[in-house]
This record gives C-alpha cells, structure tokens and sequence, in this order.
C-alpha cells in the first residue's frame, strides 16, 4: 500500500520540488516562473475547468450535503484560526482574519486536482470538479465580508459588495467555470476543433502550474510567524479533513463523494492565502510562511489521509 500511495502523491510534488530548485539553482529566474504561473491561472486551468463543468453531471455533483461537509468544516477551521491568533498570538483583528483566510482556502487546484486524479481516476473526480467551482466565490465572500466588517478602516457594505462582485467577474478561474455551466445548462456543441484546442491546453495546466508553483515557494521564508504558519497548518492538513469525514459519515453521503472531499480538504493553504492577505496587507509574513510550511509538511499528511481513505 505505501508504495501504491507514493505512485499517487511523489509525482505532484516531485514537480513541485522540480520547479523550487530550479528556481533555487539559478536554472529559472523568476520571472519565466511568474508567466508559467500566469499561463496556468489565466489560460490553461480556465480550459481544464471549462471542460469539466461543460460535461459535468450537475445533478450528481452538486449535492448540498457535500458542501455542507466540506464549507461546515473550512469555516469552522477559519474560524478556530481566527480565535487563536487573536486571542493567543495578540494580532489586531484585521491581521487575524488575513492569516485566518489561510485555513480556510485550501490549495484545490494546484495540489487537489492532480492528486484527486492519481488517487481517484478522471471519472470519479465530478465532487472534486464541483468544489472548485464554488470554493473562490464562497471564500472570498467570507474572508472579505470578515475582513470589512472586523478591520479598523473597513469599507462601507455597498464598496464592499461592488469589491466582491469585481474579484468574482475579472477572475479567470471563475470565468471559464461560468463558461462551462452556459455550455452544459444550455446544451451548446463545440466544434471539434475548438474542444481539441482546449483540451490541448486543459493537459499543459498541471503539470506547468505545479513546476510554477514550485518556484513561486522560493520567496516565502519560515523565519518569521512560525507559531502561526505551524498552528493553521495542523488544522488545515489534520482538523479540517477530520471534521469533514465526521460531517460526510453523519450526513450520509456515499463512501465515494466523502474520499474526495476529505482528500481535497486535506490540501495544503493556497497562493490565494498570500495574495489575500496582500490586498489588505495584513498578516503577510504568517501568510507566506503557513503557505509553505503546509505545502511541505501535505507531502506527509496528504500520504497519510491516502492511507486512512
């Protein structure tokens, strides 16, 4: 069994460990990484996303027992972060829920799709697809909603609306998932051609974002907010994933849906964390540490959650 959980887990993040130490040797400067990551969110994973939910069952996958396990359990860990770092570590409120937006937004894309995909196979992954299509907008509405209503200098309810609403509509993610669902609720046929094309550039998206991704940890540094990056990384990568499967088991969801969610809830911190708490520059050194100490330590906790699943 480990060595069928080390075919599944060591090729996504001997990618990642790729892209790090090439960007660490001096091979690739940051700069080429910035474009690969910039073809990777604003093209390719658009045209992987795009094809999913334009032949995504959207009955079956969308069933709210699922989100309900999985957001019950995201914001009760953005939640537990939140107390903690207020009340224990002394941060303002503000810079609480900037760090907190780190264990509520798990790096689904980068890290839960290729490994649900080894793990699972392409056809079980419609759970997983679903989740994608829904996590930005979900925490984006809490993290900003939290953060305009608890920081200091907080815009007003309707600048706060209109931020949310334009996060929502410029995100490439976002727009190709919308394309997808017009496509699929409408029925619209393709021409082959087009599908090709875009299936050309769906396959260059994990494997390019994962060597970005790679790089990108070369600028985050552990030596600062430790405490924090070690605190949210335990109930990221042990408590959420826990939680779900309790919820899954309680809300009786079939054994194949509750795997995936617990797999992709078990995901390391996104980039997202970072760049969120850049917009409100709050909480940026315990951001970017919990981003890579989380990514370091998933390649164990994500091999173990394989093992228990």
């Amino acid at each position: 069994m480990l060595v069928e959980i080390l075919n599944i887990v060591a090729p996504v993040f001997l990618v990642v460990g790729a892209g790090y130490l090439a960007v660490r040797a001096g091979i690739v400067e940051a700069e080429p990484i910035d474009h690969l990551m910039k073809f990777a969110i604003q093209f390719a994973i658009p045209c992987l996303l795009f094809r999913a939910t334009s032949t995504i069952d959207l009955a079956a996958a969308f069933d709210w027992r699922m989100l309900l396990a999985y957001y019950v359990a995201a914001i009760a860990s953005f939640a537990a972060t939140f107390f903690i770092v207020k009340h224990f570590f002394k941060r303002r409120p503000g810079e609480a829920v900037g760090i907190a937006f780190a264990a509520l937004f798990s790096n689904l894309v980068l890290l839960g799709l290729p490994i649900s995909e080894r793990a699972w196979g392409v056809d079980s992954m419609a759970p997983n697809f679903a989740l994608v299509s829904v996590n930005a907008p979900i925490c984006y509405l809490i993290g900003i909603t939290a953060m305009e209503l608890l920081r200091a200098d907080g815009r007003s309810a309707a600048e706060t609306s209109r931020i949310v609403l334009r996060a929502m509509f410029r995100n490439s993610l976002m727009i190709g998932i919308g394309l997808g669902f017009l496509v699929n609720i409408g029925d619209v046929g393709l021409p082959g051609p087009l599908i090709a094309a875009i299936d050309l550039l769906a396959r260059a998206s994990l494997p390019v974002a994962l060597f970005a991704l790679g790089g990108v940890l070369t600028r985050y540094s552990l030596s600062r907010s430790l405490g924090e990056a070690s605190l949210i990384s335990v109930l990221s990568l042990v408590f959420q994933p826990a939680l779900t499967l309790l919820l899954g088991l309680q809300l009786q969801l079939p054994e194949a849906t509750i795997k995936s969610i617990v797999l992709m809830s078990a995901m390391a911190p996104g980039l997202n964390a970072y760049l969120f708490a850049s917009m409100y520059n709050r909480g940026l050194d315990a951001a970017a540490s919990t981003v890579l100490l989380s990514t370091l330590l998933s390649v164990f906790t994500v091999s173990a959650w394989l093992i228990f699943l």
